[in-house]
């Protein structure tokens, strides 16, 4: 019998952990010392890591609850009564990431003051207070020299919320530009001048919106997956952490933000509420709170893989001598689904000219009333408009990237055309022509300006393919079934050609190009044309189309299988991406109400230690 490492080239490993996950997506919680005081919610931490930590104020007992001063510092095992706060007080904010040594303590209930202290590793001082008096209020700063407040109450109830902003600069609190959506109940992360407001409480409901300051005014950027109040967050505005909460109920979600979006990590082992925290988004612990029955002592302590960790590599095997069990570390995906994305900046349809990804795309050309030339670029978010085709036209066959893409043929009925224009990501040149003119072709989106491929069209349905090489286009076997408007996929060696329409009826075929000829292989389920496609040769989406218009397809390297629905019926859009990461947008004919529309397709994976059994 052959041993692993002759099959395989390496030992099968003992461990007496599992790898880890690199990143915050490996990060895991683990159980802290207990809090000194009893049942204490709304308090306020500092500290850059969860071994050196301070959790200051709050209230314990109730209903009715108390005020206290109480002051604990955290050595990373357990918590020890300092030096108390100056004034006592609950639903206070103050420096999260701030240094253990160097942090502040700001406003608070019952009914909202402006008192401020500041901590400096032994004790607290009065010093300048806020301009406004507020609880549950943000706060976020480097020291107890430098910080930011937003938001809040600023009466007892029922309360006024506040859109008001300040910074302090180590002497005095200056107000500054406003917050966008007024809310009470939203944490903060960062710094004086670079600050995330992360989700909270706007009367009458929760929010998921997620503000940014740059230091002069703040911006609305991408929202948390989860609306909630009460919760806590640490970090900066490139890597932070935000976990817990209210939804309702009591939840223990957790998100890692990475500076342009947020993701679901490791639960907190208790849901809770109205709790503390400090450290920064790798290395942090949140403290006390409220959870779906009582009220907690317990500390949480959160860590992303260390220097000494062994990390997850997808297929590794290995043996857990501690628990006698085989494991494999894998890759698992889960279902897709659509979301929304920007809208286009002009309704159209037959814009199979597309090239990209899902976060960086391009689409040109397409019909309203009339044939048009705008090109579009997306960034995962929003379109902008770039410069134009130099020739009108829909149906054109792309290929590439955003910034070096092709657009072939293409037609503005009854014209036919032949023209090729490539793209350097600012304009279109005209370079050598088709051989054959032809409009309702596609391209195989995975190539390059320097080697692409376009295949069918129309008029009337053709089985013609041509190869580009930088300079000229060169004929090359045709498709097994001619046809127009058919999903195209891969690059100009390894390519997907699915659906369209024949000379008679829509079709199901599916054919895969190896480099010089095309083979008939799996069919769609569902006869379609005007199909958008997306992917490579053996890992495709094809999307939409004219009869039915909401279906996707999922395409394994053998066989198709129908996976979830565009969420507005729609043909002829445009389309890019891959398998698992795709966008689709656009519509025919464009006075539908998905004609400027987007969606955005995800599978969700995870790598994951798996015990192997029989």
């Amino acid at each position: 019998m052959a041993e692993y490492k002759a099959i395989h080239g390496t030992l099968v490993e003992h461990k007496t952990s599992d790898p880890k996950a690199e990143g915050m997506a490996g990060g895991s919680w683990s159980t802290g010392g207990a809090l000194n005081r009893g049942n204490s919610v709304f308090i306020v931490g500092a500290g850059t890591t969860n071994t050196a930590a301070i959790a200051a104020g709050g209230n314990v007992g109730g209903p009715p609850y108390t005020d206290v001063t109480n002051t604990e510092s955290y050595n990373g095992s357990s918590w020890t009564e300092v030096a108390d706060l100056n004034t006592a007080r609950n639903s206070s904010s103050g420096t999260p990431s701030a240094p253990y040594t160097s942090a502040l303590y700001h406003g608070g209930g019952p009914v909202g003051i402006t008192s401020n202290e500041s901590w400096d590793g032994s004790s607290w001082t009065e010093t300048g207070d806020l301009n406004t008096a507020r609880t549950n209020h943000m706060g976020a700063g480097a020291s107890n020299t430098s910080a930011i407040t937003a938001g809040g109450e600023t009466t007892p109830r029922p309360p006024a919320q506040s859109a008001n902003a300040e910074t302090w600069d180590g002497s005095s609190w200056t107000e500054v530009g406003n917050i966008n959506d007024t809310r009470r109940h939203a944490p903060g992360l960062g710094t004086a001048t670079a600050a995330l407001l992360v989700g909270g409480d706007n009367d009458p409901g929760l929010s998921d919106a997620v503000e940014e300051w740059n230091g002069s005014s703040w911006t609305e950027i991408a929202e948390i997956n989860t609306a909630r109040a009460y919760t806590m967050a640490v970090g900066t505005t490139t890597e932070g952490l935000i976990a817990g909460g209210r939804t309702p109920p009591k939840t223990a979600v957790t998100e890692s933000w990475n500076g342009s979006s947020w993701t679901e990590i490791a639960d907190l082992a208790t849901a809770r509420a109205g709790f503390t925290g400090a450290g920064v988004a790798t290395s942090n612990l949140f403290a006390g709170g409220e959870t779906a029955t009582a009220y907690t002592t317990a500390t949480e302590e959160f860590n992303t893989a260390g220097a000494t960790d062994t990390l997850q590599n997808d297929g590794q095997v290995f043996y857990r001598s501690d628990t006698g069990d085989m494991k494999v570390t894998l890759q698992q995906f889960g279902a897709g689904a659509w979301s929304s994305g920007g809208n286009l900046n002009t309704s159209r349809g037959e814009i199979s000219g597309s090239a990209g990804i899902q976060t960086a795309g391009l689409v040109f050309g397409g019909t309203t009333s009339t044939y048009l030339a705008i090109t579009e670029q997306y960034d995962g978010s929003s379109w902008t408009e770039v410069a134009d085709l130099n020739t009108a036209r829909g149906t054109i066959g792309g290929a590439g990237t955003y910034t070096a893409a092709i657009a072939a043929g293409g037609a503005a009925v009854p014209t036919y055309y032949n023209n090729t224009e490539t793209w350097n990501g600012s304009s279109w040149t005209e370079v050598a022509n088709l051989n054959n003119a032809r409009g309702y072709l596609v391209g195989a989106g995975q190539g390059t300006v320097t080697a692409s491929l376009v295949f069918g069209g129309h008029a009337p349905p053709q089985a013609y393919t041509e190869s580009w090489d930088g300079s000229a286009w060169t004929e090359v076997g045709d498709l097994n079934q001619a046809r127009r408007a058919l999903a195209g996929a891969g690059n100009q060696t390894a390519a997907l050609a699915a659906g369209g329409y024949t000379p008679s009826a829509a079709a199901n075929n599916t054919e895969i190009w190896d480099g010089s000829s095309w083979t008939e292989v799996n069919n769609l389920n569902v006869a379609r044309d005007e199909v958008a496609g997306a992917g490579s040769s053996t890992a495709a989406l094809a999307s939409g189309g004219n009869t039915p218009p909401n279906t996707v397809e999922s395409w394994d390297g053998t066989n198709w299988t129908e996976v979830a629905e565009l969420s507005s019926a729609r043909n002829y859009a445009g389309s890019a991406g891959t398998q698992t990461a795709a966008f689709v947008a656009g519509d025919s004919p464009h006075t539908s109400s998905s004609a400027n529309a987007t969606e955005e397709w995800n599978i969700p994976s995870s790598i994951s230690n798996l015990t192997i059994t029989d």
